[in-house]
């Protein structure tokens, strides 16, 4: 038996190792069978070279837990390492073997079929146990097994036994008292299924119990056979996952069988996938899915998984996709983003920005695709998805130059259009006498009815708006195309959404309109309601209560912490224009009426049927309104 010490730069290193390698010690179980699988992978490639001649094998990991014995064995029959091997590949600290391998023989191989690049990856055992033993015999002919042994100094045994015969490596760890949570089954099948659940060599854990139907005995008809509880190998992974495929392979099934895998809690099928698949200048391959989105924005339940060579890494991807694809689902799998990385590192790295550019454009070229290809399969999911398209236009210039070609506006009718189709519909008649195009909207079609319907009286055409995003999205929008302006169809009067010279005369003198105006502010709280008296189609309403565009917009993008938020702004009242149409029918009587009493009660009442339109009319006032109401019918 020899002995000797670690070649490290500090004898302190396993405290280090500890507190610091990783911040989540179930790291472990990930490192050591990532090793495991390299080891494995290592074999597969000397095989397919024709430098090793011997019986692959049964090439499955074993992951062993002996509660009794406080043990975690990790079992490989991979490539297996000699004396000098585990020397130098073990006891020299950060100086990775996969490393070398590659190296030797990165023209004859696929570097994604080797993890590696680990380094200190094997050492992250002793962030869980006392002692650490390998056992070890080579795939070289006439190899001798070896026995090492460590238990956390820098001093370490090895040896050469006789005792093995079976290639490849056992690890065992010896679980330290104060890491005996990863002594439970549970614990460690739940790590496994984390980390490993798709590694590209198969992953036993144990067995499980499960049912089987055993073929009919002679004379035994197959309906009389009975199901039966056996105990089967407990394996963990699915090494062929849907993403290391080729597309052509896959059938629409699949790629709905695989999401499935992904998000087993799931209950909403995928509205549509992206295969992506590049090689130059960066390896990247992986499936996104556009899940139904809610018209709401939230942090979503399923995310983005994030994979280095099969190897599961993160879930928070947010420094690798743009933050508007953090809504999609699916996997991302890179060998060029390291298992271990901070995110500072993530922010500057040259690989994942090149790799988030390409993401948006796969992603681009997807909706347009449809688009151009298949329109109405586009508007069947389009209201399920305008929320993630609008989010990235908004948030990523290129995307935006991409979207504005097929991202498509509803109107309050349900016809779809494109930008260019909606401005060519509404150019001439909504262009205002600066030369600026109205673009008038509506939030809800039904509480905005009287609305809609004056502004359909002048011919002019409504889009609805009424995702979350809208109210940021127009003044996007606004930004972004020249010599337009959004107006929601109840921010002003018919005859001002769209500023013509056009004019329409008041059928009353001032002295009636002023007396008009003093009555209304008389009935109505005057740090809220504005009154002005405004000459309007006679068959327009009488009384119209806007909300200015400009305060309504800040308001609503300071709800949803848009626009850098201004706190300042929720404190404020809100204001609204009442406007009052001199030309109405039944002011030509109201001005005659001699009783003020009743002139006051009509005033009233008009006010309140306005306010009742926008939804303001509530509490006691609403109780006072109802109860007028059911007076006037008995009278």
């Amino acid at each position: 038996m020899n002995k000797g010490q670690l070649k490290v730069h500090s004898e302190n290193i396993f405290p280090i190792i500890k507190k610091f390698l990783y911040s989540d010690h179930e790291i472990f179980l990930r490192e050591l069978v990532s090793n495991a699988v390299d080891a494995t992978q290592k074999l597969k490639t000397l095989a397919r070279l024709g430098e090793f001649k011997g019986e692959l094998g049964d090439l499955r990991i074993e992951v062993e837990l002996d509660k009794k014995a406080k043990t975690i064995t990790i079992k490989d029959k991979g490539i297996g390492m000699t004396k000098e091997e585990v020397e130098k590949y073990i006891t020299q600290i950060a100086f990775s073997g996969a490393e070398e391998f590659i190296q030797k023989y990165k023209d004859k191989l696929d570097q994604q079929a080797i993890i590696g690049h680990f380094g200190l990856g094997f050492y992250s055992a002793f962030m869980v146990a006392s002692k650490v033993e390998i056992y070890t015999l080579s795939y070289k002919p006439d190899a001798k097994a070896v026995h090492w042994v460590c238990d956390g100094s820098p001093e370490y045994e090895i040896e050469e036994i006789s005792n093995r015969t079976i290639r490849g490596t056992n690890v065992v760890l010896h679980i330290a008292p104060d890491s005996e949570e990863f002594l439970d089954e549970a614990r460690i099948e739940g790590i496994l299924k984390k980390y490993c659940r798709f590694l590209p060599v198969e992953i036993q854990f144990g067995k499980k119990k499960d049912w089987i139907k055993p073929e009919p005995k002679e004379g035994q008809k197959p309906e009389d056979v009975k199901y039966e509880e056996v105990e089967v190998d407990n394996i963990i992974n699915n090494p062929n996952p849907a993403w290391t495929r080729k597309p052509t392979e896959l059938s629409e099934e699949d790629y709905k069988k695989f999401y499935q895998e992904l998000y087993p809690n799931s209950f909403d099928e995928p509205l549509f996938h992206i295969h992506l698949n590049v090689d130059y200048p960066f390896n990247l391959t992986g499936i996104l899915y556009f899940p139904k989105l809610s018209n709401r924005l939230e942090v979503p339940k399923d995310k983005i998984q994030l994979y280095c060579n099969q190897v599961f890494v993160t879930d928070n991807v947010e420094q690798i996709v743009p933050d508007f694809l953090i809504l999609l689902r699916g996997v991302i799998d890179s060998p060029d983003i390291p298992l271990n990385v901070s995110r500072s590192y993530l922010q500057s790295d040259a690989n994942v920005k090149k790799i988030s550019s390409h993401i948006t454009k796969k992603v681009a070229d997807k909706l347009e695709e449809i688009f151009k290809t298949d329109r109405d399969a586009l508007i069947k999911k389009w209201d399920d998805i305008k929320l993630f398209v609008q989010y990235g236009m908004v948030s990523d210039d290129k995307f935006h130059e991409r979207a504005i070609k097929f991202f498509l506006f509803k109107d309050i009718n349900g016809n779809y259009y494109t930008w260019d189709e909606w401005f060519e519909k509404i150019k001439n008649l909504q262009t205002n006498k600066h030369g600026v195009c109205t673009v008038l909207y509506a939030l809800d079609p039904e509480q905005q009815h009287t609305y809609i319907s004056a502004a359909r009286n002048k011919g002019y055409e409504i889009l609805l708006m009424n995702s979350v995003l809208d109210t940021h999205f127009i003044q996007h929008l606004e930004r972004k195309i020249d010599k337009i302006v959004f107006k929601r169809v109840d921010s002003d009067s018919p005859e001002k959404l769209v500023e013509k010279d056009e004019s329409v005369a008041s059928k009353l003198n001032e002295e009636e309109k002023n007396n008009l105006k003093k009555w209304f502010e008389e009935i109505l709280n005057k740090e809220t309601y504005l009154v002005e008296v405004e000459a309007l189609s006679e068959h327009d309403a009488p009384v119209m209560i806007t909300r200015p565009e400009f305060t309504r917009r800040m308001k609503d993008m300071n709800s949803i912490g848009a626009g850098g938020g201004m706190p300042w702004m929720n404190g404020l009242p809100e204001i609204f224009n009442v406007k009052v149409n001199s030309n109405h029918p039944v002011y030509w009587k109201l001005l005659d009426e001699k009783d003020e009493n009743r002139r006051k009660e009509k005033i009233r009442q008009l006010s309140d049927l306005a306010l009742l339109s926008q939804g303001l009319l509530k509490g006691e006032a609403l109780t006072e309104f109802m109860n007028r109401n059911i007076q006037m019918l008995m009278n």
